[in-house]
């Protein structure tokens, strides 16, 4: 594991409250290949760049879903994939997204949140859209 996956997993630890990283690789891994699903084109590719080299394909290598997520079947996507409560998975979406959120520049964020249903900013621990 290089040194920015691990930051990257301790700061997704540190915000969801997670006793392991191991927890936290879980939930990131789940939560970015739905957010991968549901972007396109080069906002997709960039912000995979933006990422540690091994979480890139976890958005990029994913296929592209057939529907749009609310935010909350967003948070429910997650949950299915691993199992958890909804209380939980929310947790665990606004621990990565928000992470996501730190390493993506405004213009970015604004085009990862024009191709999602309105609502998704305060996943991305947002107030309003940037």
């Amino acid at each position: 594991m290089d040194a920015t996956v691990e930051v990257l997993l301790d700061q997704v630890q540190d915000r969801g409250g997670y006793a392991a990283r191991q927890q936290a690789a879980g939930v990131v891994q789940s939560v970015l290949e739905v957010l991968g699903a549901h972007l396109v084109g080069d906002d997709r590719t960039d912000l995979a760049r933006l990422l540690p080299l091994s979480c890139g394909p976890l958005i990029t290598e994913v296929p592209p879903a057939s529907e749009p997520l609310t935010p909350s079947g967003f948070v429910k996507a997650v949950a299915a994939r691993d199992d958890l409560e909804v209380g939980q998975a929310r947790r665990a979406v606004t621990a990565v997204l928000a992470t996501v959120a730190d390493v993506a520049d405004d213009a970015l964020l604004r085009r990862i949140l024009t191709q999602l249903p309105p609502g998704h900013a305060g996943l991305f621990g947002r107030t309003d859209p940037v």
